[in-house]
């Protein structure tokens, strides 16, 4: 029988067939293979065939189909490895907050470019309008237009007041949906107004240090009763770049990806060196200097074994 994935526990799976039976699971020995890179062989949303376990409504995953797509980030354990958040997207929301707590921009930036590296369409959803003043209002208004000038979809939505909810609820349908985003911006708020009967867990988030707590330990997927999946993941403290080199970090920029041939070299990091394309179109406004300067910082960050 064919079934998705809809939880991992570690040792554990949650599946369901496709007439919509819920079965544990757990993968044949065979499966674990040597040298993986990833931490987890078996993802929430894999495609799997099973057979009937050792015991009853349990049953063994014999076989993983091929993902169209997959996300990841670095394993908070091994930075060598990378673990699969999901796969076999539609898309992917980022909850966001721009007070209570602040989500950086560099980490709004970095979950842009894992979405472009594995083509996996992102929206970003600026949750909790209801706290904001007029200081963040006009900061949103400059992170919407900036965003929405490269090509992605931009959210204003407060789980307080319902502003934004049917917006985004209309994306979701009948699309494999996952939602990431730092604790304590909202996502267990967001997933319990569209599943008032899952009451999730919700935290504060916490005083001292102005970061939420994180409420969810394992990715699951769920359900949507007006059609589609979405998937929960753990909040994201830090999201790792996987596997990009300084020299492609560029190309996972749609503004500067149209630019790059311009340059002078084809090696051009957008630096220093003379003849850059880019530089020339952030000192026109072509392309907003916040992304660039977040750009700089993020490629600061990549390690020289990858550049």
């Amino acid at each position: 029988m064919k079934a998705v994935v809809y939880k991992s526990t570690g040792s554990w799976y949650s599946v369901k067939t496709e007439d919509g039976t819920p079965y544990n699971a757990r993968i044949k020995g065979a499966f674990k293979i040597e040298g993986l890179k990833s931490t987890n062989p078996v993802a929430v949303g894999d495609l799997v065939d099973i057979e009937d376990g050792d015991l009853e409504n349990n049953v063994m995953i014999t076989n993983i189909y091929d993902r169209h797509n997959y996300i990841t980030r670095t394993s908070p354990h091994n930075k060598n490895q990378h673990h699969i958040i999901a796969s076999n997207l539609d898309q992917c929301v980022l909850v966001a907050t721009l007070r209570e707590p602040k989500t950086s921009m560099g980490f709004v930036d970095r979950f842009l470019i894992t979405a472009e590296a594995y083509h996996i369409p992102a929206i970003i959803v600026f949750n909790k309008a209801d706290v904001y003043r007029k200081k963040e209002m006009e900061h949103f208004e400059h992170l919407k237009n900036m965003y929405e000038s490269v090509g992605y979809t931009v959210i204003l939505t407060s789980t307080v007041s319902g502003h934004g909810v049917d917006e985004v609820k209309e994306l979701l349908k009948e699309k494999v949906t996952l939602i990431s985003g730092h604790s304590g911006v909202g996502k267990s708020s967001f997933i319990n107004i569209i599943f008032p009967e899952k009451n999730l867990k919700t935290k504060e988030v916490s005083g001292w240090s102005g970061k939420g707590m994180h409420t969810t330990t394992f990715a699951e997927m769920f359900d949507l009763p007006f059609g589609g999946k979405i998937i929960d993941t753990p909040g994201i403290r830090e999201l790792g770049l996987v596997d990009i080199p300084k020299q492609e970090l560029s190309h996972y920029y749609p503004e500067m990806r149209d630019t790059l041939q311009d340059c002078q070299f084809n090696n051009c990091l957008h630096v220093e060196e003379p003849g850059c394309a880019i530089k020339a179109a952030v000192e026109s406004g072509k392309i907003y200097a916040d992304r660039y300067v977040s750009y700089l910082n993020i490629l600061g960050t990549i390690e020289e074994d990858y550049k």
